[in-house]
Protein backbone atom coordinates (compact mmCIF):
# COMPACT_ATOMS: atom_id res chain seq x y z
CA UNK A 1 0.00 0.00 0.00
CA UNK A 2 0.73 3.51 -0.56
CA UNK A 3 0.94 6.14 2.67
CA UNK A 4 0.96 10.02 1.56
CA UNK A 5 2.95 11.85 4.54
CA UNK A 6 2.34 14.93 4.26
CA UNK A 7 4.50 17.44 6.62
CA UNK A 8 2.42 20.65 6.36
CA UNK A 9 5.41 23.35 7.27
CA UNK A 10 8.19 23.34 4.88
CA UNK A 11 11.14 22.32 7.01
CA UNK A 12 13.07 19.16 4.56
CA UNK A 13 14.58 18.52 7.55
CA UNK A 14 11.45 17.91 9.51
CA UNK A 15 9.89 15.45 6.95
CA UNK A 16 13.26 13.72 6.63
CA UNK A 17 12.75 13.23 10.39
CA UNK A 18 9.49 12.19 10.00
CA UNK A 19 9.81 9.91 7.21
CA UNK A 20 12.26 8.07 9.05
CA UNK A 21 10.12 7.80 12.25
CA UNK A 22 7.69 6.23 9.49
CA UNK A 23 9.17 3.79 7.79
CA UNK A 24 10.39 2.40 11.31
CA UNK A 25 7.12 1.26 12.13
CA UNK A 26 5.73 1.00 8.87
CA UNK A 27 4.48 -2.51 7.44
CA UNK A 28 7.28 -4.22 5.08
CA UNK A 29 5.05 -4.08 1.98
CA UNK A 30 3.91 -0.14 3.17
CA UNK A 31 5.31 2.68 0.26
CA UNK A 32 5.92 5.57 2.84
CA UNK A 33 5.92 8.57 0.26
CA UNK A 34 7.09 11.78 2.23
CA UNK A 35 6.46 15.24 0.93
CA UNK A 36 5.93 18.96 1.86
CA UNK A 37 4.44 21.71 0.24
CA UNK A 38 5.92 24.12 -1.65
CA UNK A 39 4.93 27.47 -0.27
CA UNK A 40 3.91 28.00 3.77
CA UNK A 41 5.69 28.40 6.57
CA UNK A 42 8.89 27.10 8.07
CA UNK A 43 7.14 25.90 11.22
CA UNK A 44 3.22 25.90 12.38
CA UNK A 45 3.20 27.74 15.48
CA UNK A 46 -0.12 30.13 15.35
CA UNK A 47 -3.56 30.06 13.59
CA UNK A 48 -2.65 32.52 11.08
CA UNK A 49 0.43 29.86 10.30
CA UNK A 50 -1.97 26.94 10.43
CA UNK A 51 -4.46 28.58 7.98
CA UNK A 52 -1.83 29.31 5.39
CA UNK A 53 -0.36 25.72 5.73
CA UNK A 54 -3.76 24.19 5.56
CA UNK A 55 -3.91 25.78 2.17
CA UNK A 56 -0.50 24.36 0.72
CA UNK A 57 -1.38 21.34 2.64
CA UNK A 58 -4.38 20.22 0.06
CA UNK A 59 -2.25 21.09 -2.97
CA UNK A 60 -0.37 17.72 -1.45
CA UNK A 61 -4.05 16.10 -1.16
CA UNK A 62 -4.47 16.68 -4.31
CA UNK A 63 -1.44 15.37 -5.72
CA UNK A 64 -1.64 12.07 -3.39
CA UNK A 65 -5.32 11.82 -5.36
CA UNK A 66 -3.43 11.79 -8.66
CA UNK A 67 -0.94 9.10 -7.62
CA UNK A 68 -3.74 6.96 -6.16
CA UNK A 69 -2.56 6.97 -2.54
CA UNK A 70 -4.20 4.15 -0.40
CA UNK A 71 -3.90 7.03 2.36
CA UNK A 72 -2.70 10.51 3.55
CA UNK A 73 -1.31 10.98 6.91
CA UNK A 74 -1.40 15.35 8.60
CA UNK A 75 1.67 15.47 10.10
CA UNK A 76 1.49 18.25 12.28
CA UNK A 77 -0.44 17.82 15.90
CA UNK A 78 -3.03 20.98 14.71
CA UNK A 79 -3.97 18.67 12.62
CA UNK A 80 -4.58 21.69 9.85
CA UNK A 81 -6.93 21.17 6.86
CA UNK A 82 -8.29 18.08 8.26
CA UNK A 83 -12.03 18.01 7.72
CA UNK A 84 -11.16 20.02 4.05
CA UNK A 85 -8.58 17.68 3.35
CA UNK A 86 -11.26 14.37 4.05
CA UNK A 87 -13.86 16.18 1.35
CA UNK A 88 -11.24 16.32 -0.75
CA UNK A 89 -10.00 12.14 -0.54
CA UNK A 90 -11.81 8.95 -0.58
CA UNK A 91 -8.65 7.75 0.62
CA UNK A 92 -8.45 7.84 4.52
CA UNK A 93 -6.86 11.07 5.85
CA UNK A 94 -5.33 10.41 9.45
CA UNK A 95 -4.03 13.98 11.69
CA UNK A 96 -1.73 13.15 13.96
CA UNK A 97 -3.10 14.54 17.00
CA UNK A 98 -6.59 12.89 16.78
CA UNK A 99 -4.56 9.52 15.91
CA UNK A 100 -2.31 9.63 19.30
CA UNK A 101 -5.50 10.81 21.31
CA UNK A 102 -7.39 7.30 20.19
CA UNK A 103 -4.06 5.77 21.32
CA UNK A 104 -3.62 6.61 24.14
CA UNK A 105 -7.56 6.23 25.05
CA UNK A 106 -6.73 2.69 24.75
CA UNK A 107 -4.08 2.38 26.66
CA UNK A 108 -4.82 4.83 29.85
CA UNK A 109 -7.30 6.84 31.32
CA UNK A 110 -5.42 9.58 32.13
CA UNK A 111 -2.86 11.49 30.11
CA UNK A 112 -1.17 14.53 29.57
CA UNK A 113 0.04 15.97 26.18
CA UNK A 114 3.40 17.74 26.59
CA UNK A 115 4.11 20.50 23.39
CA UNK A 116 6.09 22.68 22.34
CA UNK A 117 5.26 26.81 22.30
CA UNK A 118 2.72 28.00 24.84
CA UNK A 119 1.25 29.59 21.83
CA UNK A 120 0.14 25.79 20.62
CA UNK A 121 -1.81 25.08 24.17
CA UNK A 122 -5.14 26.63 23.41
CA UNK A 123 -5.07 24.83 19.90
CA UNK A 124 -4.34 21.61 21.39
CA UNK A 125 -7.18 22.32 23.85
CA UNK A 126 -9.45 23.33 21.20
CA UNK A 127 -8.62 19.48 19.29
CA UNK A 128 -9.20 17.66 22.59
CA UNK A 129 -12.76 19.29 23.05
CA UNK A 130 -13.64 18.91 19.32
CA UNK A 131 -12.17 14.56 19.11
CA UNK A 132 -14.29 14.34 22.17
CA UNK A 133 -11.12 13.06 24.40
CA UNK A 134 -10.87 16.70 26.76
CA UNK A 135 -11.94 14.30 30.00
CA UNK A 136 -9.30 11.84 29.74
CA UNK A 137 -6.61 15.05 29.38
CA UNK A 138 -4.87 15.67 32.80
CA UNK A 139 -2.84 18.76 31.28
CA UNK A 140 -1.24 19.87 28.33
CA UNK A 141 2.22 21.06 29.33
CA UNK A 142 4.25 23.81 27.10
CA UNK A 143 7.89 22.80 27.01
CA UNK A 144 8.36 26.27 24.88
CA UNK A 145 11.22 24.55 22.65
CA UNK A 146 10.26 26.13 19.44
CA UNK A 147 9.67 23.74 16.81
CA UNK A 148 12.72 24.72 14.36
CA UNK A 149 14.73 23.70 17.58
CA UNK A 150 13.60 20.25 17.45
CA UNK A 151 15.83 19.81 13.71
CA UNK A 152 19.05 20.14 15.69
CA UNK A 153 18.21 17.13 18.26
CA UNK A 154 20.63 18.91 20.94
CA UNK A 155 20.99 17.17 24.30
CA UNK A 156 19.62 20.41 26.23
CA UNK A 157 16.27 20.49 23.97
CA UNK A 158 15.79 16.88 24.76
CA UNK A 159 16.31 17.03 28.46
CA UNK A 160 13.97 20.15 28.70
CA UNK A 161 11.31 17.82 27.01
CA UNK A 162 11.87 14.79 29.42
CA UNK A 163 11.74 17.34 32.47
CA UNK A 164 8.24 18.62 31.46
CA UNK A 165 7.15 14.42 30.89
CA UNK A 166 8.50 13.77 34.23
CA UNK A 167 6.06 17.07 35.45
CA UNK A 168 3.19 15.35 33.98
CA UNK A 169 4.03 11.91 35.97
CA UNK A 170 4.80 13.11 39.11
CA UNK A 171 2.40 16.63 38.92
CA UNK A 172 -0.54 15.50 36.50
CA UNK A 173 -0.93 11.95 37.63
CA UNK A 174 -0.41 11.47 33.80
CA UNK A 175 -0.79 7.76 33.16
CA UNK A 176 0.81 8.44 29.93
CA UNK A 177 2.46 10.81 27.54
CA UNK A 178 1.07 12.51 23.79
CA UNK A 179 3.94 13.97 21.95
CA UNK A 180 2.40 17.22 20.68
CA UNK A 181 4.67 17.87 17.71
CA UNK A 182 5.70 15.82 14.74
CA UNK A 183 9.11 16.95 15.39
CA UNK A 184 9.36 15.00 18.73
CA UNK A 185 9.18 11.47 16.86
CA UNK A 186 12.85 10.78 16.70
CA UNK A 187 12.86 11.18 20.68
CA UNK A 188 10.43 8.49 21.53
CA UNK A 189 12.71 5.56 21.79
CA UNK A 190 14.49 7.31 23.94
CA UNK A 191 11.80 8.97 26.22
CA UNK A 192 10.35 5.22 27.21
CA UNK A 193 13.04 4.12 27.89
CA UNK A 194 13.15 6.89 30.63
CA UNK A 195 9.84 7.17 31.73
CA UNK A 196 7.70 4.55 33.31
CA UNK A 197 4.51 5.00 31.52
CA UNK A 198 3.62 4.74 27.41
CA UNK A 199 5.11 7.26 25.31
CA UNK A 200 3.05 8.07 22.61
CA UNK A 201 3.80 9.42 19.08
CA UNK A 202 1.44 10.59 16.97
CA UNK A 203 3.26 9.88 13.40
CA UNK A 204 3.52 6.24 14.44
CA UNK A 205 -0.01 5.88 15.38
CA UNK A 206 -1.18 7.58 12.58
CA UNK A 207 0.70 5.01 10.30
CA UNK A 208 -0.78 2.27 12.06
CA UNK A 209 -4.23 3.33 12.15
CA UNK A 210 -3.90 4.18 8.67
CA UNK A 211 -2.68 0.73 7.42
CA UNK A 212 -5.37 -0.92 9.81
CA UNK A 213 -8.02 1.16 7.55
CA UNK A 214 -6.59 0.28 4.46
CA UNK A 215 -6.13 -3.43 5.04
CA UNK A 216 -10.18 -3.17 6.62
CA UNK A 217 -10.73 -1.83 2.79
CA UNK A 218 -12.34 1.48 4.85
CA UNK A 219 -12.51 4.71 2.53
CA UNK A 220 -13.56 8.69 3.98
CA UNK A 221 -17.62 8.41 3.49
CA UNK A 222 -18.55 10.48 0.88
CA UNK A 223 -22.58 10.75 2.33
CA UNK A 224 -23.05 13.80 4.23
CA UNK A 225 -19.91 15.95 6.13
CA UNK A 226 -17.18 14.46 4.05
CA UNK A 227 -19.00 14.56 0.38
CA UNK A 228 -16.86 16.04 -2.36
CA UNK A 229 -17.16 20.16 -2.55
CA UNK A 230 -19.17 21.53 -5.29
CA UNK A 231 -17.41 22.11 -8.49
CA UNK A 232 -17.42 25.68 -8.91
CA UNK A 233 -15.14 28.21 -10.45
CA UNK A 234 -11.65 29.09 -9.02
CA UNK A 235 -9.18 31.78 -9.86
CA UNK A 236 -5.88 31.14 -9.80
CA UNK A 237 -3.55 27.89 -8.33
CA UNK A 238 -6.94 26.18 -6.58
CA UNK A 239 -8.58 25.38 -9.16
CA UNK A 240 -7.63 21.40 -9.22
CA UNK A 241 -8.71 20.83 -6.00
CA UNK A 242 -12.28 20.69 -7.64
CA UNK A 243 -13.00 17.23 -9.26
Amino acid sequence: MKIQLINPNTSQAMTEKMAHAASAIALPETDIIAIQPQHGPMSIESAFDDVIAAAALLDCIAEGNQQQVDAHIIACFGDPGLDAARELSSAPVIGIAEAAFHTASLLCRRFSVVTTLSSTVPTTHHLLEHYGFRHLCANVRATDIAVLDLEQCAESVYQQLLDECWQAVHVDGAEAIVLGCAGMADMVTRLSEALPIPIIDGVSSAITLAENLVRLGLTTSKHGHYAYPKTKPFIGRYHHWNR
